[in-house]
């Protein structure tokens, strides 16, 4: 996964596999706890501050009580400086977010306490890790055998390791680099997001839905059958949540790398990508077709598309997805037509063709009209359908 800033540089994220010894993983498993049993603590106390006193505790006066907590629980002092920091850093950001988004007007939940299961992760922000001879040094746990598949390519910024639900490890490098443009094409392509077929390109093709959801789910609800059978706490419902776990892992997987595959096809082989900009959050309330639309996972083929874009000097753009099935890519006419109506018949102009295909050239038309040194060429792509 990687995450994009505008300019010259971007920043991206290279995921790697590594193998803590078993002594290694007591220590990786500690540092998860006492991270999470400050993130708590800090909690707890902006909470009591403001219920008290009506006072706000800042992130750098959280910080500035770290010496003095280490001598008051020792075993602190075995976590990194930095990840400690790192962590107050987090609780900021959670507070951020709910001012920002209340200010918004939106109903944000107040930033909650972190179960020891579900803090899953911990950040090196500048310095105490490096690679050495093939494995990774971390400062106050060691060298951590690690799987360098590919290299690292720019500035190391941060690291993060995180823990998978199924017991994996995962060292996550953010590094600042550099923009690798593409030569320049000026093709361009609308893409009709559905669930029938994943999704289908202006151009007429059509990329099929995997449905990895589907195809596991029998096999997933074995799994739940016998972890809800087992008796809580035991040896046997840990065995059994771990066997749950990696059937979504490996669901989670196969989509990611669905994704990462089909959104640098399309990078590499157009200019410009319209996407319809679809507020699936909303969408998933419908409950008959929720399952089928969170299987799909369209916004991680946005979301890998668009950073990828960047990094090659292509052009990502989300367009309002009104009418844009109902209308007719050929004469501009509406033409309403129930979900179950597959074709799309225009009575005016007399084009026939697949509901999807006629969507996606309304997306791809709306795209090149939302870039004004651009207008001039949706007639032209139009036609060429």
């Amino acid at each position: 996964m990687a995450m994009s800033s505008r300019g010259e540089s971007m920043r991206k994220t290279y995921k790697y596999r590594i193998y803590p010894s078993k002594a290694q993983v007591r220590t990786l498993e500690h540092t998860l706890g006492l991270c999470c049993e400050l993130y708590n603590a800090a909690l707890q106390e902006r909470r009591d501050a403001w219920r008290i006193a009506r006072k706000s505790v800042s992130c750098y006066d959280q910080q500035k009580q770290l010496t003095e907590i280490k001598t008051i629980r020792p075993e602190l002092q075995g976590v990194y400086s930095q990840v400690l920091c790192d962590v107050l850093k987090r609780l900021d950001k959670a507070f951020d977010a709910f001012f920002r988004r209340a200010k918004a007007g939106e109903k944000p939940g107040f930033p909650r306490f972190r179960s020891g299961a579900r803090y899953d992760s911990f950040t090196y922000s500048q310095s105490g890790f490096a690679i050495e001879s093939g494995k990774l040094k971390l400062s106050k746990i060691g060298r951590v055998k690690i799987k360098l598949h590919r290299p690292i390519e720019g500035k190391v910024k941060t690291l993060t390791i995180t823990r998978s639900s199924t017991g994996k490890w995962f060292a996550c490098f953010s590094v600042e680099c550099e923009l690798e443009p593409l030569p320049v094409i000026t093709e361009a392509t609308g893409v009709d997001m559905g669930l029938k077929e994943f999704a289908v390109l202006s151009n007429g093709e059509v990329i099929a839905n995997p449905r990895f959801f589907r195809v596991e789910e029998k096999r997933l609800a074995k799994a739940q059958k016998k972890l809800s059978a087992t008796k809580k706490g035991s040896p046997e419902r840990h065995k059994r949540r771990k066997a749950v776990a990696r059937i979504y892992e490996r669901i989670s997987n196969q989509r990611r790398n669905f994704a990462h595959q089909k959104s640098r096809k399309m990078v590499n082989r157009f200019g410009i990508i319209v996407f319809e900009k679809l507020t699936i959050q909303n969408m998933v309330k419908n409950h008959s077709l929720a399952k089928s639309i969170a299987d799909a996972a369209w916004g991680q083929l946005v979301q890998f598309t668009t950073y990828k874009a960047e990094c090659a000097g292509r052009r990502v753009v989300q367009v309002n997805p009104r009418n844009t099935s109902q209308m007719c890519s050929g004469c501009g006419e509406i033409v309403k037509k129930e979900l179950s109506v597959r074709v799309h018949h225009c009575s005016g102009c007399g084009l026939t063709l697949d509901r999807d295909h006629n969507a996606a050239i309304n997306i791809l038309a709306l795209g090149l009209q939302s870039i004004p040194h651009l207008r001039i060429k949706a007639a032209s792509f139009h036609g060429a359908e």
